[in-house]
């Protein structure tokens, strides 16, 4: 697994792939989805799919793949290689959403939370192994969301493709456990080689687990919070932990729009609408009298429609 595409700019998303088998694009073939690092507030969350024929699904079972979180790193790390040693009948590709970029797409002003974001990179996966010539029977996927609603989202957007989504799936269907396995090296090779855009100096790479209970991300997130300029982008800054420590710690920054906006709300408040200057009230002649006329109409010698 070659990650210098993505450690050349680990800002951005980036997708690796393996070859596709030449009989991947002969035969009936499966293909699971599962990611890896959905909860934690450090570091990518990753994206995988694994591909083979349906007729090679005893093989698959063969290599005792399994859902990545019951298994250690080492063991993980043995069955990628096993994975990849089986190129003849298996691939995989995978998508590193960096955290920078699951920050902006979910701080954009336009809704876009992290279930949806997870949704289109499946669909994304799917779409490229399709693409890439894969003849797709059967698709397995660990949920995001309730499983009915997204069963039937991926099946209208690939007919003719049996689509399976079942939570846990990961634990079910040994595809799914290939591409969890696949997901899961990934993002901790990404985390131990993170290199740090940022002048940091030597960084602390005890960080724990990266969730944020855990009590080791949270003397990191600590030690790494600049009051001004908040954490590097190895940080998700959309979520809570992150959010809650910079308003706490951060200095206070303000904006001139935000005075100008209050001013103007006060201002909207103390002067009548425009739309009043164009309506005849109640009382005709009589409240024209009481009510001066406005500099605005006077200086360009503009009356009110009602005496038109």
């Amino acid at each position: 697994m070659d990650l210098g595409p993505f450690e050349a700019d680990n800002s951005v998303s980036c997708r690796l792939a393996s070859d596709v088998p030449a009989v991947c694009r002969n035969e009936d073939c499966c293909l699971g989805i599962d990611e890896a690092g959905r909860g934690p507030v450090l570091g990518p969350m990753v994206y995988g799919i694994c591909f083979c024929p349906i007729s090679k699904n005893e093989e698959l079972k063969d290599l005792k793949v399994a859902d990545s979180k019951t298994l250690t790193e080492a063991e993980r790390e043995n069955l990628f290689e096993k994975l990849n040693e089986a190129k003849s009948y298996i691939g995989w590709a995978l998508q590193i959403l960096s955290p920078n970029t699951i920050s902006t797409s979910m701080l954009q002003r336009a809704k876009y939370n992290l279930n949806s974001l997870s949704h289109d990179t499946a669909i994304g996966l799917v779409q490229y192994a399709l693409d890439s010539g894969v003849q797709l029977k059967e698709v397995f996927v660990d949920t995001v969301g309730p499983a009915d609603k997204y069963e039937d989202k991926l099946s209208k957007l690939f007919p003719g493709i049996k689509v399976t989504v079942r939570p846990k799936a990961d634990s079910l269907f040994p595809i799914v456990s290939a591409a969890s396995i696949c997901a899961k090296v990934a993002r901790d090779r990404v985390v131990k080689s993170w290199s740090f855009a940022e002048d940091l100096g030597e960084v602390d790479s005890d960080y724990g687990s990266g969730y944020p209970n855990d009590p080791k991300t949270k003397a990191w997130l600590l030690k790494y919070l600049d009051p001004v300029f908040g954490y590097p982008q190895f940080v998700r800054f959309s979520w809570s932990t992150a959010q809650t420590l910079m308003d706490s710690k951060g200095v206070t920054v303000h904006w001139d729009d935000d005075e100008e906006d209050g001013e103007r709300a006060a201002q909207r408040q103390n002067n009548k609408s425009m739309l009043s200057y164009f309506t005849t009230s109640a009382g005709g002649n009589a409240q024209k009298a009481i009510r001066p006329t406005h500099r605005f109409f006077a200086d360009r010698r503009l009356k009110s429609l009602d005496t038109l």
